[in-house]
């Protein structure tokens, strides 16, 4: 087992530091001044845009997406450098135009999308000139069982015609955000996982209103877009916006979300090396009762299990990474479930401790801490709940026996 980057990994590991460096760590400052200074808290700052255009100058772009349409790197290849960017997952992955929802979007008009949606879509969306948004999650039932999805999608004649309400839609708040791929029933009395189907309704169209934008911790997310409640009264779309045909909704979006767990969880390994990071630059360089805070015999505790959890982590997100590159998403299930479950809770633990290790500090707009932590918790909601990964993978491993 060679536990070594290929060289290409390796050359783009070191081009993508390099550029971390050089701009997005100096860009932070600026973005919390544009931020703040900003009359649109959902609008990302324009220094995303600058980091676009310096990441693109340099070939640091669509990393994500295997095949044609992307870099070509493969999952294995791509983890490494995903994780780099969760260092600084409000710039680093925007700027790369590697950022959710885009990417997940991305790969499904990339597999299910037809040549005129990828032309009108997809193509856009790969030079970074739109933003997009995926609307699957409902405020009346309970989503993380997508077969409660209760927006209709009904044909007639030539279009379908779409009602009902979403919301924590993310990026929709962005003014860039120029098309929507909607989740929804087209036959609310088929077989539960042929209900529901996909389709793209595109920024403009009339009946789809934004109601209101959504906090999350207190947060606006504007970096990425922030996250939207959206309601649909008769919103008509031509037929052929369809992805891939009806009933298939259920498995496109699975397809959709095995991808867009790992790469969550990818980042969140960069953002659990820069809390390390952060808490022991702070404690070497704090004193308290006579000696620095890095002698006590907690803080070197937090410190040792914070190396040996992302340490853990990081093997199982490569694992997984390699068995989706060799057996697929399907075969690799049960790894990606893991992950999904361990990353996120342990990386909070980390942030916690980190924070913990900073005071009052910790807690302020003077570290990015609070912002990760926040993030970080999130996902254990996002892309499914731990809870239903834990119930999923247990029926799993309960199977064997029970046969």
């Amino acid at each position: 087992m060679d536990f070594g980057y290929d060289a290409r990994t390796e050359e783009l590991r070191q081009r993508l530091l390099a550029f971390m460096d050089e701009f997005v760590y100096p860009a932070e400052a600026v973005f919390e001044e544009q931020v703040s200074s900003s009359d649109d808290p959902w609008s990302p700052p324009p220094v995303v845009e600058d980091l676009k255009r310096e990441a693109r100058e340099r070939g640091l772009w669509n990393f994500f997406l295997p095949g044609e349409h992307g870099a070509g790197l493969t999952n294995l290849q791509y983890a490494p450098l995903a994780e780099i960017t969760g260092r600084s997952p409000h710039l680093a992955p925007a700027a790369l135009n590697c950022a959710a929802p885009d990417t997940g979007n991305m790969e499904v008009l990339a597999m299910f999308g037809t040549e005129q949606q990828r032309k009108q879509w997809l193509h856009p969306l790969l030079e970074g000139e739109i933003r997009s948004a995926f609307a699957m999650t409902e405020p009346d039932v309970a989503s993380s069982d997508a077969r409660n999805i209760a927006t209709r999608i009904t044909r007639d004649g030539g279009d379908y015609v779409i009602n009902g309400r979403k919301w924590f839609i993310s990026g929709a708040m962005n003014p860039r955000c120029q098309i929507f791929i909607v989740m929804g029933k087209t036959d609310p009395d088929g077989e539960p996982h042929r209900q529901q189907s996909m389709i793209l309704v595109p920024r403009d169209t009339p009946g789809m209103t934004i109601k209101r934008g959504m906090h999350v911790f207190g947060y606006t997310d504007g970096d990425h877009g922030g996250h939207a409640e959206i309601e649909f009264d008769d919103v008509r779309v031509p037929a052929e916006n369809l992805i891939g045909e009806e009933g298939g909704g259920f498995a496109i979006a699975q397809a959709r979300l095995g991808p867009g767990r790992i790469h969550h969880c990818m980042r969140l390994i960069g953002m659990a090396e820069r809390a390390i990071e952060l808490m022991c630059k702070r404690t070497v360089s704090r004193t308290a009762f006579g000696k620095p805070i890095a002698q006590q015999g907690v803080v070197q505790d937090w410190i040792a299990e914070a190396r040996v959890r992302v340490e853990q982590l990081r093997l199982l997100v490569l694992k997984t990474a390699w068995l989706m590159d060799t057996v697929g998403n399907q075969g690799a299930h049960t790894e990606i479930q893991s992950i999904k479950i361990a990353t996120p809770i342990q990386v909070e633990w980390i942030l916690d401790k980190a924070i913990q290790a900073h005071g009052a500090g910790g807690v302020s707009q003077d570290t990015p801490l609070a912002s990760l932590w926040a993030h970080a918790r999130t996902l254990r909601l996002a892309d499914g709940p731990d809870e239903v990964h834990k119930r999923s993978l247990a029926r799993r491993e309960l199977a064997k026996y029970t046969r």
